[in-house]
């Protein structure tokens, strides 16, 4: 809440921003509530079952953060320092989200009665939300199949896929490790439909489609996931742009389509999906060939014990971000900045005299 009132003015007036604001402030007040109550089983009761109201309540902060960000772009000009703010952001906002909405799962599941009573077989071997069995070949033919459907829905057709398992001969389960499934899941849904978007758009005169490649491998510190398409990979210069919040390659989801599933749209799929790697120390790395196909590797933690959360802290450095202005570049290819009227020597900054200016722009 300290770093909201941090963002630009006029990204705070923003309605959908003044939404999520206000939902955070009026949750923390009822959680302040339990504050100094004594914890009988009655309160612990209510303690729950206020969580899941709270939990509830911010089930769309994503898209109504997302929302009020698209609110600023229609309505003024967006420069490159206020870019930077909100993408500085987003990246630690989404990732305190994520860490709170695991702790409000922990909590409901395990002391909520909400795990006795949880379909499936294999409910022993869950701790809350964490698998300690998970078997992720699973995981992803689950995340296939429903991404599968809505490409099927919007193409009519759509790619098969290839797992293939990097197996040790003294591992046979060597894909069951400690996780939680429904952030691999996340992950590997946003992938495959990125995926199938670019191999049904580029081979869209054929009636041929390649199929989507997945190895999966485990070694002695990390468990990999790559993920291949022939879809055209994409081009390099665009290749920065994929993890920023306000970039997409799909035109905006319409409001009416505000409670369904849409195959692209906000631009939020991979950075958050990044955020779900990097929050137990994994990572998210895309490699792409231009004219070929497109790698995407998830990396998670082997070992459970350094599986860590890695969370954002608020302290002073933090606020002297959101104020610091964005450097001017200092190598060579900066012609889009001569307008700047300025030359970097060492860490001085000297302005050149109008005629210096006219003469090195006609150089240029």
């Amino acid at each position: 809440m300290k770093e909201i009132s941090l963002l630009p003015e006029n990204l705070l007036r923003m309605p959908s921003v003044i939404a999520v604001n206000d939902w955070y402030i009026r949750s923390f007040q009822e959680i302040l509530e339990f504050e100094k109550k004594d914890p009988n089983p009655e309160t612990l009761e209510i303690f729950c079952s206020e969580l899941v109201k709270i939990r509830n309540r911010h089930s769309d902060v994503v898209e109504t953060m997302a929302q009020g960000v698209l609110e600023l772009k229609e309505s003024h000009d967006v420069d490159t320092h206020t870019e930077h703010s909100i993408q500085y952001f987003l990246d630690r906002f989404y990732m305190s989200r994520i860490s709170i909405r695991m702790l409000i799962n922990q909590h409901t599941l395990i002391f909520g009665g909400q795990l006795e009573n949880a379909p499936g077989p294999n409910r022993s071997k869950y701790i809350g939300c964490i698998d300690t069995q998970c078997d992720v070949v699973s995981v992803i033919r689950d995340a296939f199949e429903n991404a599968r459907f809505l490409c099927d829905q919007y193409y009519l057709a759509s790619p098969d896929l290839i797992i293939n398992e990097a197996k040790n001969n003294d591992e046979e389960d060597f894909t069951n490790i400690v996780y939680v499934p429904s952030h691999l899941y996340h992950m590997l849904f946003e992938l495959f439909k990125n995926s199938m978007r670019a191999v049904m758009e580029y081979h869209n005169s054929s009636n041929e489609f390649p199929p989507i490649t997945v190895a999966v491998s485990k070694g002695k510190e990390d468990v990999c996931i790559k993920m291949s398409d022939l879809g055209g990979g994409i081009p390099r210069s665009t290749t920065d742009h994929l993890f920023k919040y306000m970039y997409s390659t799909a035109p905006q989801p319409s409001k009416s389509d505000a409670h369904t599933v849409p195959l692209a749209g906000y631009g939020y799929g991979l950075p958050i999906s990044r955020l779900y790697a990097r929050y137990f120390h994994g990572d998210l790395v895309l490699l792409s060939c231009e004219g070929y196909g497109t790698d995407a590797v998830i990396y998670m933690k082997a070992l459970s014990n350094e599986a860590n959360e890695l969370l954002p802290i608020f302290n002073k450095t933090t606020s002297k971000f959101y104020k610091t202005t964005v450097q001017t570049g200092d190598w060579s290819n900066q012609s889009a900045h001569i307008g700047d009227r300025q030359i970097s020597t060492g860490c001085k900054k000297h302005q050149l005299p109008q005629s210096a200016q006219e003469a090195l722009t006609r150089a240029l």
